[in-house]
């Protein structure tokens, strides 16, 4: 290796240390945005404090964000503290738009997960909770919006440890005054010290020993923290169960060390919106949370069905993963993040798109963003997040690897949409100019697809849920101009079976007359039974029966397959997939050059037609996880509405004059529910839902 080679990896590596790239994630309206606002301001990279509530969060720049006072798409932005460079993502709270929160994570370090001080960890929370599992993620808890009336710091921890099954360890404490109600001040746990947040919007910080009553009050706390030190080093175990205090550098080290492992999740305390406790989430964020170089090698599979790791860093081919697709000022972007050499404007890449193709593009641009706004970069290096222009066909979950060394990273898994709406042109629009304009928006969003009803012919939106469809529509009028009549929403529907059936089939199909055409031949036997709800479908193809001396070859498998799964794309009942059947071939006939793969493909799937329109079929209909809060005297109400929707009531709570109800519902019987429940309880009333499964229902 040359030394300028070497000085240009040393650099690199010195820059990547000091990065953080990092996702605010939470429930809905848990305040994951007014934090991030607040790191903006305290950092410097915001010179004002924008408020959610006033539609004016530097986060929220999208016009519908503004309007209805959520973010819906993730957005990217950059905050200097401490000598590093943190790279923030704040990501949606609200289910419909989770798909938003799964992308993200796939190209993130860490997580900031934001809980309610009140509600503590809520269905969302739990929803975002497994996608960090999923990718493995380092995580702190900001337990946020304790100054409001019933907050428990102590009930957060509680219930992290039951909901979410793991121990939480408290590194910074609230504060609370003589009459319960929060100061501007935090205990730091390892530094015994008292941290007070004064100035006009908490920017002046000032430390201070811990006052002994207090500290004393804390006790328990500290040495929660030194135990869970002492269990990532050992080393500390002696002078902490000898009640001596370790040096901080040593504890802080433990700390780090167990938070990158993933068994150890350090809990902050404060109120975002009282600009109280960011600061020490700012500096956990740095402490704490990994650098690119500290995250496990991505694998990647190569195309001779090879796999090899992709290291961070300068050395070896490209590797970028494109996790987000964006139009922007009318023009398509993709938001990718670089996991090895560096990407510059007019380089030739090349990616699998998902039918297997290879395809090569020029990167024109390459933008680094800010929320809303993005500025030109000459150079993109590993571990950067960052916006390219040019690639027409790149699309979530792609790769973009040098020409002459293709690797697939991980794709990116989206939900089936649940919801779909009928739409046509308004007036002043016409049909190709609305196409063109879904077009564009099902590449940017994975979980919105465009479809049309067999039975009516007509063109049919789905999405995630209702508010996903309202935002969508509100967006075709006003980024294109394209004006959309909607009808009622409808659910996505799935089919299953409810019996087993056994079934044998000769498929023919005589020659044309022409003789263009020659006469295929092929029998199939297969047996189908309902699988356990939620399990999916499964295909087994051995052992089967064939003619003496025949064997299955492995074009004959792949259509056999290929016919099975055209049966199951559409069931007997309403043309709806089929979900949750086993399949067993038994037996396969064959007539020579009369069986090609074609008539195989074509009996298996008549014969699968057949069999699951005898074993009794059934429609199963999306069923949500549903959590409704509500003030204590609407609770009788509420609930008989609930069980009227024939949902099946698993818990209610009560605390400080709040109720809270956890059930499961048909969506269908949830369409238009948010209005029912604002009148039932005077506009006090709110409900989150996630999916939960397809099932049957009466």
């Amino acid at each position: 290796m040359s030394r300028d080679l070497k000085t240009k990896t040393g650099s690199s590596a010195a820059r990547l240390a000091s990065v953080r790239n990092i996702g605010v994630a939470a429930h809905v309206d848990a305040g994951k945005t007014t934090l991030t606002e607040r790191i903006l301001f305290y950092t410097g990279a915001s010179h004002k404090i924008g408020e959610v509530h006033d539609g004016a969060a530097h986060m929220d720049w999208m016009a519908e964000e503004q309007q209805h006072g959520i973010t819906i798409t993730a957005a990217v932005t950059k905050a200097p503290w401490r000598g590093h460079e943190l790279q923030v993502v704040d990501t949606p709270g609200h289910v419909d738009f989770t798909i938003e929160v799964e992308r993200s994570m796939r190209v993130l370090d860490g997580v900031i997960v934001v809980l309610d001080g009140v509600r503590g960890v809520e269905p969302q929370t739990e929803t975002v909770w497994r996608q960090r599992c999923r990718f493995g993620l380092p995580v702190l808890f900001f337990i946020n919006k304790l100054d409001r009336p019933g907050a428990d710091f102590a009930r957060c921890l509680a219930a992290i440890e039951a909901k979410l099954g793991v121990t939480p360890v408290a590194l910074t404490a609230p504060v609370f005054d003589a009459r319960g109600e929060l100061t501007h001040a935090v205990v730091h746990l390892l530094d015994r010290t008292l941290v007070r947040f004064g100035g006009e919007q908490g920017e002046a910080v000032t430390t201070e020993p811990c006052p002994e009553d207090l500290w004393q009050r804390c006790a328990g706390l500290h040495e929660a923290l030194l135990l869970a030190a002492a269990e990532v080093d050992e080393s500390l175990a002696d002078a902490v169960l000898a009640g001596e205090e370790p040096e901080r550098a040593a504890v802080l080290a433990a700390l780090r060390r167990g938070t990158l492992a993933g068994t150890l999740f350090p809990c902050l305390a404060g109120s975002a919106l009282r600009n109280i406790g960011v600061q020490p989430v700012l500096d956990a964020a740095v402490d704490l949370l990994p650098a690119p170089l500290d995250r496990p090698p991505a694998l990647a599979r190569r195309p001779d069905g090879g796999t090899e790791d992709i290291v961070l860093g300068a050395d070896g081919p490209l590797a970028a993963l494109v996790f987000k697709v964006q139009l922007w000022d009318g023009r398509r972007h993709c938001f990718a993040r670089v996991y090895r050499n560096r990407l510059r404007p007019g380089d030739k890449v090349s990616f699998v798109v998902a039918d297997g193709r290879t395809v090569t593009e020029q990167v024109a641009r390459i933008f680094d963003t800010d929320a809303g706004r993005k500025a030109k970069l000459d150079l993109a290096e590993p571990g950067q997040i960052v916006l390219l222009a040019g690639l027409r066909h790149a699309a979530t979950g792609d790769t973009l690897c040098d020409p002459g060394h293709l690797v697939l990273l991980e794709r990116i898994e989206a939900r089936a949409p649940v919801l779909s709406l009928a739409i046509e042109p308004g007036a002043g629009t016409d049909e190709e100019r609305l196409l063109e304009v879904l077009g564009k928006v099902t590449e940017e969003d994975p979980t919105l697809a465009v479809a049309e009803d067999p039975d009516t012919g007509q063109r049919l939106l789905r999405g995630m849920g209702e508010l996903h469809l309202q935002i969508v529509l509100e967006r075709l009028a006003r980024e294109f101009g394209v004006a959309v009549r909607s009808g009622r929403p409808a659910v996505a529907l799935r089919e299953s079976i409810t019996a087993e059936a056994t079934v044998s089939f000769l498929y023919s199909r005589p020659p044309s007359p022409d003789g263009k055409q020659p006469e295929l031949t092929a029998g199939v036997g297969l047996r189908v039974r309902p699988a356990a709800r939620g399990a999916g479908n499964s295909l087994a193809l051995d052992p089967v029966v064939l003619p003496e001396g025949a064997e299955l070859m492995p074009e004959q498998r792949d259509a056999l397959r290929q016919g099975l799964g055209q049966a199951l794309a559409a069931g007997p009942l309403q043309a709806a997939p089929v979900e949750d059947v086993e399949v067993r071939l038994t037996q396969v006939e064959l007539f020579g050059a009369q069986s090609p793969p074609d008539a195989l493909a074509a009996a298996a799937a008549r014969t699968l037609g057949k069999a699951l329109a005898e074993a009794h079929p059934c429609t199963l209909e999306p069923v949500m996880r549903v959590e409704v809060v509500v003030p204590d005297e609407n609770l009788g109400t509420v609930l008989g509405d609930l069980q009227q929707r024939q949902a099946a009531i698993q818990a209610t709570d009560s605390a400080d004059g709040s109720a809270v109800i956890a059930c499961e519902v048909a969506l269908a019987r949830l369409l238009g529910y948010a209005t029912e429940l604002r009148s039932l309880t005077h506009g006090r009333g709110q409900f989150s839902m996630q999916f939960g499964r397809f099932d049957r229902c009466s």
